[in-house]
């Protein structure tokens, strides 16, 4: 054994450096992807809600020919026949929702951004969604 040779175990300065760097390189890409992907599951739990809704107003339509009217915006809730717990989730309530069909042949759906999305969300009987995170 040569009793000079130096036995103690570690990392350099450079070696710790150079980690901390790769971390700080490989945070400063996931922190944006995360961020994205929370908010297209924000706004994926308001268009899945409104589809809901929609599904429910085209059933609605199927049996009475007409969409039920409400000059002014309701709640989802209050114009159908819906639970609130049944809209519901983990970024909206069932406020959050509103209908107006002014003429019951057209409607809108909208979902309140409530801060939650960039912009309130829309749905018509069309099927075409308007604002929000897009």
């Amino acid at each position: 054994m040569n009793k000079f040779r130096n036995t103690k175990g570690g990392f350099s300065l450079i070696e710790l450096m150079i980690v901390i760097v790769i971390i700080g390189i490989l945070a400063a890409v996931g922190v944006p992807i995360y961020t994205g992907n929370v908010k297209k599951a924000k706004q994926s739990e308001c268009d899945a809600t409104m589809g809901t809704i929609r599904t429910q107003l085209r059933v609605e339509y199927a049996e009475a020919d007409i969409y039920p009217v409400a000059n002014s915006a309701v709640t989802a809730v209050a114009a159908l026949d819906f639970v609130a717990a049944d809209l519901t989730g983990k970024y909206f309530t069932a406020a959050n929702y509103t209908y107006v069909s002014a003429d019951s042949v057209t409607f809108t759906l909208t979902c309140a951004n409530n801060g939650v999305i960039d912009a309130d969300r829309t749905l018509d009987q069309a099927g075409t969604f308007a604002g929000g995170n897009q």
